[in-house]
Order: C-alpha cells, then sequence, then structure tokens
C-alpha cells in the first residue's frame, strides 16, 4: 500500500490548511529543508503534532523519553558525534536488533549510518526533537564519566600527582589525557552547565556518591558514584577550591574558576561533614552578568517603569527582597549594569562575587580579618562613591550605615530576606534601624519570586476547583480559561520548563514615610502604597496565570502565602 505524504496526512488530520501546506512547501524549495523540519520551524505545526503525523505515516512506536532509562552501555553502539548529527539515540539492543529514537525516522542515510556503525539490525522509533537532544547528553555526557570511573577502577590506586592541578583558571577537560578523577569531575559539572543548574549536590550514602542537579529550582538525580572511588572524587573537589583535603571534620568553603565550552564560570564550594562522608554542594555562577536585562528577567511594563523612576534618583536606599534562591542577586546586578559610566564612581561589597562587573569596584567580603558588610561600608563612605551596592543587608549596623549614606547624598542599591515588599519595612524596625532613618533614607523596595513556566509544548487547558481558586487568593472570573502542562518529552514530564519572575515595587512618597514614623500599622501602609499604585506580586501572578504563563498550582505553592 502506497504511503500517504507527510503533508496530506497533515490536512487530513486538521493541524493544517490547504493553503499553509503550499506555503509551507514553498518556503521548504526555498530553504532545502525537510518538509516536517521546515512546517515546525515556522510556526505551522508543533512538535507534538509532528509526532503523531510521523507515527501513523510511517507506522513506527513513539517512546517517551523521559519516561525511559537507558544504559550507560548504549552508547558503544552509535559514536556521539554521529548521534548529535542525526539526532539520534540508542536506546536498547535485543540480539541482533538495536532499537534507535529518533527526531527524523525519515532521515533513511542516518539509519544506514547507525547500521554500519553498530553492526545491527536497526529498528527506528519516533520521539520529540528536544527529548532526543536531552537523552544524547544524558547518555554521552555520563558515557565520559563512566569511563573515567572504569578507569580508576582498574588502577591500583590514584596519587595526589595525578589529581592536583593549579586553583587558578582551568579550562573543563575531559580528554583522554587527563587524570581518570579529573575528566570524571569536569564530566559532570560540564553535564550540569549544558543542564542549567544552579547547584551540583554530592552527596554519600552507605553504598555510594549520590549526584543531583538543581534544575529550575527543583533536585534531579543524575549518576551514582560507587562508594569505593567517593574519596579520590571529594579530594579532588577539595583541590579545586583550595580546601585543606586533610580536613575532613568540619565544614569548609571554597571557590573555583573553569572554562567550559569558551565560558567563564565561577564554583562556589562548600563541604559538610556527615556520617557516610562530606557532602559537598556546588552552587554554579555564570559570569555574564553583562547580558543580564529587565525583560529577560521578567519584569512587567507597570513594574519597570517604577524601577526607571528608582534608577533616575541620585541619592536613597533601594532595596531588593526576596527569600533565597528568588533571584535578588540576577535583579541587582541587572539594576546596578545599567547605571554604570564613566563619569560615576560605584562600589559593591559583595559575599561572594557572583558576576564581575566592568567599570565597577568590588570588593569581595572576608569576616575571618575583619571585612564585615558594616566595616567594609565605612570604608566605602571614604572612597568618594556615586553608587554603593551592598549584597546583603544581614544587621541593625549595616543598616543603619546604608541609611545615613543615602542621606549625605548616595545611592545605596542592596537586598535583604524577606517576604514583601511591605515587609522589609517591619524587617529593617526589628533590626532596630530608627523610624526615621527608615523614612528619610530608604526610597524603594523590590520584591521578588521566581515562578516555573508552562511548557508551550503540552500546554492545555486546565479545569481548577473552586477550593483551589479559592486557596491561591486568584480571582474567579466568570468564563475565566486556566491551563497547565500535561507532562511531555520537551519538558521531560514535569509540564513546566524554565522560570519567570513575579515582582513588586513600591516607591516611597510622603505620606507613606509619615505612616513609617508615625508607626502606622501594616494596614494603613498598605491602603496608602495602594493609592501610590503599587501591584502586589499576587496581583502581578494573577496576570501571568491569565496569559497561560504559570500555573494556579505554582500561585498556591510560591505566591499566595503573602496575602493575609
Amino acid at each position: 500500500m502506497k504511503t500517504k505524504r507527510l503533508g496530506d496526512m497533515l490536512v487530513e488530520m486538521n493541524f493544517i490548511t490547504d493553503q499553509q501546506l503550499n506555503e509551507a512547501l514553498t518556503i521548504q524549495k526555498q530553504e532545502h529543508e525537510r518538509l516536517g523540519t521546515t512546517l515546525v520551524r515556522h510556526g505551522f505545526i508543533t512538535e507534538s503534532q509532528m509526532v503523531d503525523a510521523l507515527r501513523l505515516q510511517l507506522g513506527i512506536d513513539y517512546i517517551d523519553l523521559s519516561k525511559t532509562d537507558i544504559a550507560p552501555e548504549m552508547s558503544q553502539y552509535i559514536p556521539k558525534k554521529l548521534a548529535k548529527q542525526n539526532r539520534m539515540v540508542p536506546v536498547s539492543v535485543s540480539k541482533d536488533n538495536l532499537f534507535i529514537a529518533m527526531a527524523d525516522p525519515t532521515n533513511f542515510l542516518a539509519l544506514e549510518d547507525a547500521r554500519k556503525a553498530s553492526k545491527k539490525n536497526i529498528i527506528p522509533m519516533i520521539a520529540a526533537g528536544n527529548a532526543v537532544d536531552h537523552a544524547i547528553n544524558t547518555l554521552y555526557g555520563n558515557e565520559g564519566a563512566a569511563q573515567a570511573m572504569a578507569q580508576m577502577r582498574a588502577e591500583a590506586g590514584i596519587s595526589d600527582d595525578e589529581v592536583v592541578t593549579s586553583a587558578a583558571d582551568q579550562t573543563i577537560d575531559t580528554s583522554e589525557e587527563s587524570a581518570p578523577t579529573i575528566r570524571l569531575v569536569n564530566s559532570i559539572i560540564e553535564r550540569a552547565y549544558v543542564e542549567n543548574a544552579s547547584d551540583i549536590h554530592w552527596e554519600p550514602s552507605e553504598k555510594d556518591l549520590v549526584i543531583r542537579m538543581r534544575i529550575d529550582g527543583h533536585l534531579h538525580k543524575i549518576l551514582t558514584i560507587p562508594h569505593n572511588l567517593m574519596e579520590p572524587v571529594i579530594s579532588r573537589l577539595k583541590i579545586m577550591s583550595r580546601m585543606d583535603i586533610i580536613e575532613r571534620r568540619v565544614p569548609q568553603d571554597g571557590r573555583a574558576r573553569v572554562r567550559i565550552k569558551g565560558k567563564d564560570i565561577d564554583l562556589r564550594i562548600s563541604t559538610l561533614p556527615s556520617i557516610y562522608g562530606e557532602n559537598i554542594v556546588i552552587r554554579i555562577l555564570r559570569r555574564d552578568g553583562s547580558k543580564l536585562n529587565r525583560r529577560g528577567i521578567g519584569i512587567p511594563e507597570a513594574e519597570d517603569a517604577k524601577i526607571t523612576k528608582l534608577l533616575s534618583l541620585t541619592s536613597g536606599v533601594i532595596m531588593i527582597v526576596g527569600p533565597t534562591g528568588s533571584g535578588k542577586s540576577s535583579t541587582m546586578y541587572t539594576l546596578v549594569s545599567e547605571l554604570l559610566s564613566e563619569s560615576t564612581n560605584m562600589i559593591s561589597l559583595e559575599d561572594p562575587v557572583e558576576y564581575n562587573m566592568n567599570g565597577a569596584i568590588q570588593v569581595q567580603i572576608n569576616e575571618k580579618v575583619g571585612l564585615t558588610f558594616a566595616s567594609g561600608l565605612r570604608a566605602i563612605l571614604r572612597q568618594d562613591p556615586d553608587i554603593i551596592c551592598v549584597g546583603e543587608i544581614r544587621d541593625s549596623e549595616t543598616a543603619e550605615i546604608a541609611m545615613r549614606a543615602a542621606m549625605t547624598g548616595h545611592l545605596v542599591i542592596t537586598t535583604i530576606h524577606t517576604e514583601d515588599a511591605i515587609s522589609a519595612i517591619d524587617r529593617l524596625k526589628d533590626m532596630g534601624v530608627a523610624p526615621y532613618l527608615i523614612s528619610a533614607g530608604l526610597r524603594g523596595i523590590i520584591s521578588q519570586r521566581l515562578l516555573r513556566r508552562i511548557c508551550t509544548n503540552c500546554r492545555e487547558v486546565e479545569q481548577v476547583s473552586p477550593e483551589k481558586l479559592q486557596l491561591s487568593k486568584l480571582k474567579n472570573r466568570p468564563g475565566r480559561i486556566f491551563y497547565h502542562g500535561r507532562g511531555c518529552d520537551m519538558c521531560f514530564n514535569s509540564g513546566y520548563r524554565g522560570r519567570i519572575g513575579d515582582f513588586e515595587v513600591l516607591v516611597m512618597n510622603d505620606a507613606l514615610r509619615h505612616c513609617i514614623t508615625s508607626g502606622g500599622d501594616k494596614q494603613e501602609f498598605q491602603r496608602l502604597a495602594k493609592e501610590t499604585g503599587y501591584i502586589s506580586m499576587l496581583e502581578n501572578a494573577d496576570k501571568l496565570v491569565e496569559d497561560g504563563i504559570t500555573t494556579v498550582d505554582e500561585v498556591l505553592r510560591t505566591v499566595s502565602e503573602l496575602e493575609d
């Protein structure tokens, strides 16, 4: 029976119209691409629709790679270069049959290359392109680690000479010439960079060392290392960060700088003794702060205008507030980078310095030698600064000095741990800062959270119960439509892909200042804030839900508890 053409099948399935098919065919002739590639790239169909059509056209099986564990030894059948070039990944083998997941199973030349490389009969299966790419990175990313572990096992012992390298700038090297311990550690760090992870957790257990990575705010298990290989790995990490490799009884902190794929990456490394060995967490700091911008971090238009007003000031304190992991540092660097110029003297106090800013004097806090935020801030005031950036206000002394600096003509940008913009006032009072200093020095407060984005590939309408809406405190307007992600290969079955900031900006005025000095309560302060055009995080989150960017569940998890 003659196989139907892909375009005709897509029309029959009502994925595209005849007119759209003709448009795509015209573009295809110009770009010399496969029709399916053209249709997806130019937005005529989604990748999932393409997968459905190819399944019917070719009569082959679909595989959900997000639910499939691929054994590391599968990498021996298809070379990494061939897999990446043709977007194919070996999944399993049965006697003479090799099952391969492909983004485009109609690529018959690739199938023939796979047959020659593996010397097996190839059984193609179809999978989403992004899922194939992720599976390739996972399989061949772990391949380097697996080979390094095999070599470590084969060696009688690994001396310090084989693992010691300079603690200065290092280029991640996973070549065969490197010592196996170095290759193992570097392959894991490179994998974290590719996955856009913020942290790597090295967690010892009774039987092995578990590697987990925090991606989009959630931890994912990536790899396990046998317990008898744990010590050289831990030693390697401690040497990279200039820690004492002999000391295992007390926590240690260190830093390292590496270069991955031409990019400079800072690593902040901490150890914590546990009953099975030293637990290590690496914070990955990408040194590309210059690429941050307000739109990129998700600041909405209404809040953007308020921030522009705040940044136009020449004195006063601008505070950025939120819990750990809410993106405060990214926002601070974004705003500070806009203020850098040849005519301004900008000095920052940071712990740690996360991004390098050309044109700014950046000072690293070192409490061991007495360089604290408070002492550093006093020293900065003698350096003729125009703009002062204080990484975090941790005590009343630092807060008071910052307020007084603002009152003497300096613009101070800083962060503080608190729940929302209005609570920041109470936090300063709890620290012991006099109300008159707060009202005189404070100019504005930016509060934020990070919400996970709905995966655009599997987004669909969701029925939300009245009870959940009530708990989330979102508006229940008649006929309102809610969305969620059902889970797919492209988001690894989570329904979410990426994150976006949820912001609120409070700009101080005379009425709010009087409320602070007169001891007004929170309800009165909220009423006066509303009169300034203040929009709460919950209201901004409601807009993100309305636009189908995030879900009710995310708002319930992250923002709703802020509203009394």
